[in-house]
């Protein structure tokens, strides 16, 4: 699986988590749209971004997202940010993966995410 909203990869251990660089451009034709007068990067987006470096994370196969509980979205990530993405593993089983994910601006908690979950495409 090649990443499409991630940046740059900086670390893999399948199985255990990983770490990846996001950046927000100011040319992102959404932000257009979304609170024109304050954009902010929507936080589906950075759960999309979080599932990728979650699937990079699980290892081999086709994950998809299944679930999100426990998130918390506590700054503004804005045109011009780079985003510090983080997943750790924390089960899985062939079918599923289960993760907790991190995410950083500026070295500041931007979100959290108690439990992430991926399941295996059909």
């Amino acid at each position: 699986m090649t990443p499409r909203t991630l940046d740059r990869v900086l670390a893999v251990d399948p199985g255990q988590g990983a770490l990846a660089l996001r950046n927000v451009p100011n040319t992102l034709t959404l932000l257009d749209s979304h609170f024109p007068r304050f954009p902010v990067l929507p936080g589906v987006l950075i759960l999309e971004s979080l599932a990728e470096l979650g699937a990079l994370a699980a290892g081999d196969g086709d994950w998809r997202p299944a679930g999100v509980e426990r998130a918390q979205f506590r700054r503004y990530v804005r045109p011009g940010d780079q985003m510090e993405l983080s997943v750790e593993v924390v089960d899985r089983t062939d079918a599923e993966v289960t993760l907790s994910a991190k995410v950083h601006v500026g070295g500041k908690l931007a979100a959290r995410i108690g439990v992430l979950r991926l399941k295996e495409a059909a």
